[in-house]
């Protein structure tokens, strides 16, 4: 009896866990609206960007170009949970945290080499169909930089 009550728990656990990351606004794949998003000169434009759960973790998935229109390419698995997670394929960082701040709204912390260089708000609009993200920090040359990149839901 009590093998069957901890499956029925554990079940009903993981069916929870599965509902509240597919009810994440955040889900999806987003296509950048150059029209509407503001950079700084010479910042890399994330033109697609992808997040998608992988088990009890949430990957995200980023393609873009730099200032010299080279292609870009890096992911970031982790939790919404304000730890540092790995960034694969981004010279310009090492680790990325997030964190949940309201059903809509993530904050970020960029960090290369434990310094953090970049941070952040993503809002995902009321009716889901907009995220619009907004950095600042320093560029790899140092100099100061804020950008607003509005994204459409695909």
């Amino acid at each position: 009896m009590r093998t069957k009550a901890s499956v029925s728990a554990a079940a009903a656990f993981l069916a929870v866990a599965a509902l509240s990351l597919a009810a994440d606004p955040n889900l999806g794949t987003w296509k950048l609206n150059e029209e509407k998003s503001h950079f700084a000169a010479g910042a890399t434009k994330n033109r697609l960007v992808s997040y998608h759960t992988v088990g009890d973790m949430v990957m995200v998935t980023v393609d873009g170009v730099d200032k010299d229109g080279k292609v870009t390419h890096n992911e970031w698995t982790g939790k919404f949970d304000g730890k540092d997670y790995a960034v694969k394929g981004d010279a310009t960082s090492d680790t990325r945290a997030y964190t949940k701040v309201n059903g809509n709204t993530l904050s970020m912390a960029v960090k290369k080499d434990g310094k953090v260089t970049v941070t952040g708000t993503i809002m995902v609009s009321a009716d889901g169909k907009t995220r619009t993200v907004t950095t600042s920090g320093m560029d790899s040359m140092g100099m100061k930089m804020d950008n607003m990149a509005v994204y459409d839901k695909q």
